[in-house]
């Protein structure tokens, strides 16, 4: 184990975590042809039918069992392992049990993304948010703020990082499509909170912990859109890049020495609601 300050010890070894980092990297370039595909088809959904609100129109019944479709067993696999005791801080603020589908109070300024689109900014946001975090924390490693920290967990938080960024390409790439605006910021109102939660952070598994949060939030946002999505590409794009953000939870349980034990059904209760948004 490798120790860092603050108490700190990685729990696994780093060749442990560097196999589960490639194994990752592997999964989330297996669903990039997917990901983009559906992407793509979203937003000729979005074009030629136009963006009507979650709950308008049919639902499709087999929109949950398309999960398992979608994903195959990667997408079993990650969501099996994002289970475990949860050590971490009290939950981002504006995450929990207002998810994308329910009616909680939205923004005043949340005109200018509608329907599916709507939806499609929040994951905008949240992949930024994460983005952002991991590019904070290796400042913050680099610095010496988090102590001494193991080149395995700096490999995890850059590769992560980049998954991310990839997954806001994508969804980014639908918004400007639908002649909407891309989203280069974090406009959510809990970034106060996350900020604040980082600058604070002084060690890795300060760090970890949060990373935590706030990809367990992405992840059950993208399943809980699934049922608020109306198109049938939006429903394949989030249930593409929704196994890769569990996947990330999962490894960094094993960060955090928290063993993951294999949930059955992967909650919804710390999906962000869109009312979190803010343009």
């Amino acid at each position: 184990m490798t120790a860092t300050h603050d108490g700190w010890e990685l729990p696994i070894s780093e060749e442990q975590l560097a196999g589960l980092t490639r194994d990752m990297e592997t999964a989330h370039f297996e669903t990039l042809p997917a990901m983009r595909a559906g992407a793509v088809d979203l937003a000729e959904e979005i074009r030629t039918t136009g963006d009507a609100a979650p709950g308008d129109g049919p639902r499709d019944p087999g929109r949950r069992r398309f999960l398992l479709g979608a994903g195959g067993v990667a997408a079993a696999f990650a969501l099996a392992g994002c289970g475990g005791s949860d050590t971490s801080s009290a939950p981002i603020t504006g995450a929990g049990a207002n998810s994308p589908s329910s009616s909680g109070s939205a923004s005043t300024n949340s005109s200018t993304y509608t329907g599916d689109l709507k939806v499609v900014a929040l994951a905008v946001a949240l992949e930024n948010q994460a983005v952002g975090a991991y590019k904070a924390a290796l400042a913050a490693g680099k610095a010496g703020k988090l102590g001494s920290v193991p080149p395995a967990v700096s490999t995890f938080m850059t590769t992560a990082m980049a998954q991310h960024a990839d997954h806001a390409k994508a969804w980014n790439a639908v918004l400007t499509a639908a002649g909407k605006p891309a989203i280069s910021n974090v406009p959510l109102s809990n970034q106060a909170s996350v900020t604040s939660a980082l600058n604070s952070a002084s060690s890795v598994g300060a760090v970890a912990q949060l990373a935590l949060q706030l990809e367990n939030q992405a992840a059950q946002t993208y399943l809980s859109a699934l049922s608020s999505l109306t198109g049938k590409a939006g429903i394949a794009t989030a249930a593409t890049i929704a196994p890769v953000e569990a996947m990330h939870a999962s490894i960094l349980h094993f960060v955090l020495g928290q063993y993951p034990v294999p949930d059955t059904f992967l909650p919804t209760d710390k999906a962000a609601n869109p009312g979190l948004l803010t343009v």
